[in-house]
């Protein structure tokens, strides 16, 4: 079954040709789709109510969802750099009696300690967000206050559980 459908276009007046494939209506191949598109583009979109450029860095975040901007990416350092220096610091400590002095002369450096204390924050805070967001799947702190009251407890318990294993690093 063909049906042919006339539609104002902005340059005049068009036929357009649709041909029906197994329940759908589908245009015909020779119809000018980039004219066609732009048209019900402009109509369903004018140039008053189009999206606007949103400088993400400006726009202020409420404290829940920088929680959960942290925890993404302390999920994705923990994953990309986190798992195989890990597996190399295990291969190094497995390995024999001289590599395994070798990583402990390296975890004694300052700089090192500073990086494993970071990379301890990045695990405590991802742990206690992850917690948070399956309370909240849960429905356990969907309300506004007990949202941010739970994003608070996320920073300052993983402030408090990252300076004392920074105390007990040094």
């Amino acid at each position: 079954m063909i049906a042919w459908w006339q539609v104002k276009l902005s340059a005049g007046i068009e036929r357009i040709k649709l041909e029906k494939w197994s329940d759908c209506w589908v245009i015909h191949p020779s119809i000018n789709l980039p004219g066609l598109i732009g048209y019900f583009m402009e109509a369903r979109y004018p140039a008053k109510r189009r999206p606007k450029y949103l400088n993400l860095l400006k726009i202020r975040q409420p404290l829940p969802a920088i929680v959960s901007i942290l925890h993404r990416i302390s999920g994705v350092l923990l994953f990309l750099p986190g798992i195989p220096l890990f597996l190399y610091g295990l291969q190094m400590l497995l390995q024999s009696p001289e590599t395994f002095a070798s990583l402990q002369s390296n975890l004694a450096h300052p700089l090192c300690k500073l990086f494993l204390l970071l990379a301890t924050w990045f695990f405590i805070h991802h742990l206690l967000a992850g917690i948070r967001h399956l309370m909240l799947d849960l429905h356990y702190g969907m309300q506004l206050e007990q949202a941010r009251l739970s994003s608070k407890l996320v920073l300052v318990f993983g402030a408090i559980l990252t300076a004392l294993t920074g105390i007990w690093l040094w």
